[in-house]
């Protein structure tokens, strides 16, 4: 416990699912957390369950610049600082090239890519008066390899893995680290939500040719989040760090 004591962390899509379970890790470590979503009951509900004075809850569309300024705001505000941002907000689409609209493709690109763009422009101020900080995006294995039907998510998460290595270099020098994190099959409500889609997959066969057989809990990868927001991983940045189960090892990736 204390891993993340003294440390304000900004945390996006913290409302459910992997970002639900990336607050209460980083509550539960000792970090003071402003994290936003656009499902505001949700969110609110999750705010009110943890201890007060820990963290606060904000409608936060990563799509909008004036929404980034807000939520920064409101850390500095509340909590005097920003050490820490994770950039966990995301959509899934599924759908061929075919078959999807113009408009969608640019929906999927917009929060998952440009939203995490936005968010690394809008620390590093803060983080720079802080002395430095740590930035963590969520990507995918999607960002290592395409599947078919997730052409938007896939650009989207290899955009992520990219943009992480640009900042790495641009933001070493003010003390700020940046690193990907890129989870493979996860069980959270996005993915349950979405398992309509899948129906070409053998979830078994799938779940076999994997070295650790199962999917991946919540917390399992919020531990991984937790360690590169935490000075534990202070010599790491412009990496990638995988936690898929062993999925990328085998034959086909």
């Amino acid at each position: 416990m204390g891993r993340l004591d003294g440390k304000v962390a900004l945390i996006t899509g913290g409302a459910r699912g992997m970002g639900k379970s990336h607050v209460r890790q980083f509550v539960a470590e000792g970090a003071r957390v402003v994290f936003g979503d656009v499902l505001d009951d949700k969110g609110e509900f999750v705010a009110a369950k943890l201890p007060a004075g820990s963290c606060r809850y904000v409608h936060h569309d990563v799509t909008s610049e004036s929404e980034w300024a807000a939520a920064v705001s409101t850390a500095l505000t509340a909590f005097g600082k920003l050490d820490v941002l994770v950039n966990n907000a995301g959509v899934l689409t599924f759908a061929p090239i075919a078959d999807m609209p113009l408009a969608e493709f640019r929906r999927v690109l917009d929060i998952n890519a440009v939203g995490c763009w936005l968010g690394m422009k809008s620390v590093i101020e803060p983080m720079t008066a802080a002395g430095g900080g740590s930035i963590v995006n969520i990507s995918s294995v999607e960002g290592f390899t395409g599947a078919a039907g997730l052409s938007a998510y896939s650009a989207s998460k290899f955009a992520v893995r990219g943009m992480t290595k640009a900042a790495a270099q641009e933001l070493g020098r003010l003390g700020i680290r940046v690193n990907s994190v890129h989870p493979g099959g996860v069980l959270t409500s996005m993915m349950l939500s979405r398992a309509d889609s899948f129906e070409h997959v053998d979830p078994e066969a799938l779940f076999k040719s994997m070295p650790m057989g199962r999917m991946a809990e919540p917390a399992e990868i919020s531990r991984l989040v937790l360690f590169l927001a935490s000075d534990e991983s202070s010599y790491s940045t412009g990496s990638e760090f995988t936690a898929d189960g062993g999925l990328l090892s085998g034959p086909g990736y």
